[in-house]
């Protein structure tokens, strides 16, 4: 791991000697239906009721398809869409990245990338049984998981409860 183990008390884990306030999760997933929706707002609500604070894009960023809706050309939609999650990421602890899919997401890679570069701890969850029947993640994804790759949401949690990632 490229970062320093903060260990915390387990009633007080969002909370490390040397941090002030909360550590805040950027939620990083695939976002385009309603199934893929609903397991980031599972996730999120878990991470919240564990004492994270969070950002999901779905809920806290812009939606392409609201924008253009309101009338909103597509370069300025590819522009804010980007500038607010690039602010965001910077604006956050950790990244959890949800792998799931046949690939995962373009997006979420890109995010990944950009957290890492950024010092962040960078957590992956891959739950997809897709994935155990092919071949291994791109070396560059699973090299950037400097907070680990989990198989199951469960595994993800407890290593989040039990301890907090800070970068320096």
């Amino acid at each position: 791991m490229n970062g320093i183990l903060l260990t915390c008390q387990p009633t007080d884990y969002y909370k490390c000697s040397n941090f002030s306030g909360m550590v805040r999760i950027y939620i990083s997933a695939p976002l385009f239906n309603r199934m893929e929706k609903e397991f980031n707002a599972y996730i999120d609500e878990r991470l919240r009721s564990m004492g994270f604070e969070t950002y999901l894009p779905q809920r806290d960023g812009y939606e392409a398809s609201s924008l253009y809706d309101s009338g909103t050309m597509w370069e300025d939609i590819k522009s804010k869409i980007f500038k607010k999650d690039v602010e965001e990421l910077k604006r956050s602890e950790i990244l959890f990245m949800v792998l799931d899919g046949r690939v995962p997401d373009e997006g979420a890679c890109v995010e990944l990338g950009m957290a890492y570069t950024l010092g962040k701890t960078c957590i992956g969850v891959q739950t997809d049984s897709r994935k155990f029947q092919m071949d291994n993640n791109n070396p560059m994804i699973d090299g950037s998981l400097n907070g680990g790759l989990f198989y199951s949401l469960e595994d993800a949690f407890k290593q989040l409860q039990n301890q907090v990632y800070k970068k320096i």
